[in-house]
């Protein structure tokens, strides 16, 4: 397994960071504990959550890990352990713990999170969008304050523009605190627009990125053309196929030519990228666990990067250069 620091801090994190959004309402609870002894036993420490994962029965997914971990043998001692604040929970617990962050929700979702999660600290705490209508000094106030009790290491964030991320190091920068340590964002070959803006911010600001849906909803997967036209096709992944057939399909022949799978070159791709500290792989079940290790062999050259460029272009620089002289 690699590893490298995530930002600027001095802990390190596997390449690869194990997301569980399946597990529960998608991989039954035996599977997900396979799923994470494999990564264990795989090396990878990186795991990322969120409380409202399990959707109609959220908390579900941090209950799974939460059981696992009480099994001992020293799993929760060797995870770097992810989870994200935002979405509401529970609708009837009033206007307060809707969508959104302050610090009177982010205390009481925190100690939640911990309690399924049978720890009594994160790694990684993520806001998991950003709360227009709450100030910095209230979120670095409340997150202060979690970090020195121990029941945060770090603060990350997801889904932020990079003028956000900026914003909110200035911010914390005035009160002589860490702020930020990573930025997790969607970023595939499909969706490149963090190149322009994201990207530049968090390796300026000393940030990690951590993609998610590296696979673009599966659409950059081995069997995702095979499923134009089947019923189990939802209306909107044909759509998507159907929009993006071109470019999917001369994706396919160039990794025929190297041999290797969509799913695979797609995460190498990422891995490739100096920005990026760790994609998420999702895994399902085991199997697919065991074919996403091998993205961490595959080692792209620049005549494959470049062909990827044509196939997938993305902005071609980072903002202004993009888009001015």
């Amino acid at each position: 397994m690699e590893y490298t620091y995530l930002g600027r801090t001095g802990m390190k994190v596997s390449r690869l960071c194990l997301g569980t959004m399946n597990f529960g309402p998608v991989t039954e609870e035996k599977d997900a504990f396979r799923i994470m002894d494999a990564a264990l036993d795989a090396g990878i420490n990186f795991f990322d959550t969120a409380n409202v994962y399990g959707w109609e029965h959220k908390g579900w997914t941090e209950e799974i890990i939460g059981r696992w971990f009480a099994q001992g043998g020293g799993r929760r001692e060797r995870v770097v352990l992810a989870t994200k604040v935002y979405g509401d929970m529970d609708k009837n617990d009033g206007p307060n713990n809707a969508g959104g962050l302050s610090a009177y929700k982010i205390r009481r979702h925190l100690d939640a999170s911990l309690r399924r999660l049978q720890t009594d600290h994160v790694e990684l705490y993520q806001m998991h969008h950003v709360d227009r209508n709450a100030t910095w000094d209230e979120l670095w106030g409340v997150f202060e304050n979690v970090v020195a009790d121990g029941k945060v290491g770090y603060i990350g964030a997801s889904n932020f523009a990079g003028w956000h991320l900026a914003v909110a190091q200035a911010a914390a920068k005035e009160r002589h605190f860490l702020g930020l340590v990573s930025e997790q964002h969607q970023y595939h070959l499909l969706c490149r627009l963090p190149e322009l803006e994201v990207l530049p911010a968090a390796q300026g600001l000393g940030l990690g990125v951590i993609p998610w849906s590296p696979l673009a909803g599966g659409l950059l997967g081995r069997n995702a053309l095979n499923k134009a036209g089947k019923r189990s096709a939802s209306d909107r992944a044909e759509e998507s196929i159907q929009k993006h057939r071109p470019a999917l399909e001369a994706f396919a022949k160039l990794c025929q030519e190297l041999g290797e799978p969509q799913d695979v070159v797609a995460v190498a791709w990422l891995l490739a990228n100096p920005a990026v500290t760790a994609p998420i792989i999702g895994p399902r079940t085991v199997e697919q666990f065991e074919d996403a290790l091998r993205t961490l062999e595959v080692k792209l050259d620049d005549a494959v990067l470049a062909r990827l460029d044509e196939i997938f272009p993305g902005p071609g620089k980072p903002a202004p250069e993009a888009y001015s002289w």
